[in-house]
């Protein structure tokens, strides 16, 4: 199974990456998972090196959205008790993990993950429709480089609809952020889109 979730990782410098991820996981608490970081990726880059980092879970879709397509190294974060990391506080639980084994034989490496210490800030709320048209959105907004842009819009329109009968004022901004980075991105290329939802 797929978890939508977080990972922060730490460079040499200690600066943080944060960003979203879905690892392959085979429980509610996972011991090992599979993360699958493009290897062009500063998480890639950073786990590579450091061999370790920290996934989170959450149910804040502006937070998923910040981390798909914006820098949110200014998220609130406390040290991890068992690695050298960080752990992002707005979120509902964590897990701070070290990798055990690398594939980057492909395109996107496939690391293998063992969590070392696990813990929870709150209970997570739950997705509706909003948020769970929230996350997809994000998903999109990070293939702008791989997916027909007509397609994408398509599909925000699709989105658009369920964020505004059952989003709060959190779903709407995530979205609203998520439509201007993929009109920025149409912009720089010339694309003009028409009836595209903000």
């Amino acid at each position: 199974m797929i978890l939508e979730g977080i990972v922060s990782t730490l460079n040499e410098a200690a600066r943080i990456n944060i960003a979203p991820m879905g690892p392959d996981v085979d429980s509610a608490e996972p011991t090992r998972f599979v993360l699958r970081p493009f290897r062009s990726s500063t998480t890639y880059r950073n786990l590579l090196s450091a061999r370790v980092g920290v996934l989170h879970v959450t149910d804040d879709v502006f937070l998923l959205a910040r981390a798909a397509i914006a820098d949110a190294s200014d998220e609130e974060t406390v040290a991890a008790t068992s690695i050298e990391g960080r752990i992002i506080k707005n979120t509902c639980r964590y897990y701070e993990f070290k990798i055990l084994e690398i594939d980057d034989s492909r395109d996107r490496a496939e690391m293998i993950a063992e969590t070392v210490c696990s813990g929870r800030f709150r209970e997570f709320f739950g997705f509706n429709r909003a948020k769970h048209a929230v996350v997809e959105a994000a998903v999109l907004a990070t293939r702008l480089e791989f997916l027909p842009i007509e397609k994408i819009v398509a599909s925000f329109r699709e989105l658009s609809m369920a964020v505004e009968k059952t989003g709060g004022d959190s779903e709407r901004a995530a979205f609203r952020l998520l439509s201007k980075h993929v009109l920025d991105f149409a912009a720089a290329k010339n694309v003009i889109l028409e009836r595209f939802p903000t």
